[in-house]
């Protein structure tokens, strides 16, 4: 009863006569706009360059033909595909006084055909069927992505960025070991202070010095990895600051409050905050969705089968809370979650990696409800707080 409800309220909201549709199909070089005008029997398709300026211009020129075949437009929606963009273009329409709306990507169905056409104007015949059915309610044409403010988005990039030079130091480090590995030479771990110091003391089996040109890379390589350490540095010491300078800010509490557990560090703590805790999420099983720890099962008839996790959600969350599992399992050894855990581990083979998996969706939601209701988990741990 309570969905018919709302489906008649999704009903009286869209109004066909007053209402104007427009979505857009977005490349690096140009936009196409395709609109639903009241009172205009075509459908019409615009091609842009990329200018906002430009596009507000057609959506009043759109209302404009609409007023004259007798149609007053009370409403302008505007909806396009999340991709390289971002959401400058929804805050900016929101700004302007129109309705704005980021479509998932993977949410739209498309033909199933092997070999289907695919052009920028058939997307956008599909964008208006999508955007048409989740206007009228029908909730299952298409996801809508929620948009973040600018100090959002801001908010989660030092820890993206972070996680991105970790990455390149490994990187780094592994060409390093790679172009000495070649030459005969091993067991030189190029993290060490003196490494570079090293370099000029290493000798092939054959007692031949490193090559001049693979000595150049390789000193090179060094002061790459310099470069990138202390970048990684100046993050974490801008983000230490910025914690002592406005504790009680509420992502700031939240990322305090989960560093108090014992097993979750501040990266963890940040990531998750900024991720997936201060996003409104409906209840626990949204929470497991969005982190992506849930299954993909695979039912049809008498065939029942699960094909692993669902990649719809935040890899970055999933990825996170998997090795925050394992480590938990250490630092937290007495609580009710580590204990469920080992009791259906400790007897069973080949079910803890899979159950590993179940830990994280649990443990990610008891943290949801430490954050949001202060609810502490069943024989978890904390740090005095400073």
């Amino acid at each position: 009863m309570q969905k018919l409800n709302d489906l008649s309220r999704s009903l009286a909201v869209l109004e066909p006569d007053v209402t104007l549709i427009a979505v857009i199909e977005m490349s690096l070089s140009s936009w196409l706009v395709a609109g639903i005008v009241p009172g205009v029997e075509r459908q019409p398709l615009k091609k842009l360059a990329v200018d906002e300026s430009a596009l507000l211009k057609l959506l009043h020129r759109w209302r404009e033909e609409a007023e004259k075949a007798g149609r007053r437009i009370k409403r302008i929606v505007v909806a396009f595909e999340a991709g390289r963009d971002g959401f400058w273009l929804a805050r900016w329409l929101k700004a302007c006084g129109i309705e704005a709306y980021v479509i998932h990507a993977s949410s739209v169905a498309v033909s199933r055909e092997h070999r289907r056409a695919k052009t920028d104007r058939l997307d956008t015949e599909l964008l208006k069927r999508a955007v048409l059915g989740w206007l009228r309610g029908e909730r299952d044409h298409c996801k809508m992505v929620a948009i973040p403010t600018i100090k959002d988005e801001d908010a989660k990039r030092p820890n993206r960025e972070r996680d991105s030079l970790v990455g390149e130091r490994s990187r780094i480090v592994n060409r390093m070991k790679a172009a000495l590995v070649r030459l005969g030479i091993r067991g030189f771990n190029p993290k060490l202070k003196r490494a570079a110091e090293r370099l000029d003391g290493l000798r092939t089996p054959e007692g031949e010095p490193i090559p001049p040109n693979t000595m150049a890379e390789l000193r090179r390589d060094m002061e790459r990895r310099r470069l990138v350490n202390n970048q990684i540095r100046q993050i974490e010491e801008a983000r230490l600051e910025r914690l002592e300078q406005t504790p009680s800010d509420g992502p700031h509490a939240m990322v305090r409050l989960l560093a108090r557990v014992i097993g979750v560090g501040i990266e963890t703590a940040d990531m998750l905050v900024h991720e997936v805790l201060t996003r409104n999420m409906r209840d626990r099983r949204a929470v497991a969705r969005y982190g992506g720890l849930t299954g993909s099962p695979d039912e049809s008839g008498r065939r029942r089968r699960e094909k692993g996790l669902a990649r719809s959600g935040n890899a970055r969350v999933r990825r996170g809370m998997i090795q925050l599992a394992w480590r938990f399992l250490l630092h937290q050894k007495n609580s009710a979650l580590a204990q469920w855990y080992r009791a259906r581990t400790e007897n069973a083979r080949g079910t803890r990696k899979p159950l590993i998996v179940a830990l994280a969706r649990k443990l990610l939601i008891a943290l949801w409800r430490l954050v949001r209701q202060g609810v502490v988990p069943d024989g978890v741990v904390l740090r005095l707080a400073q």
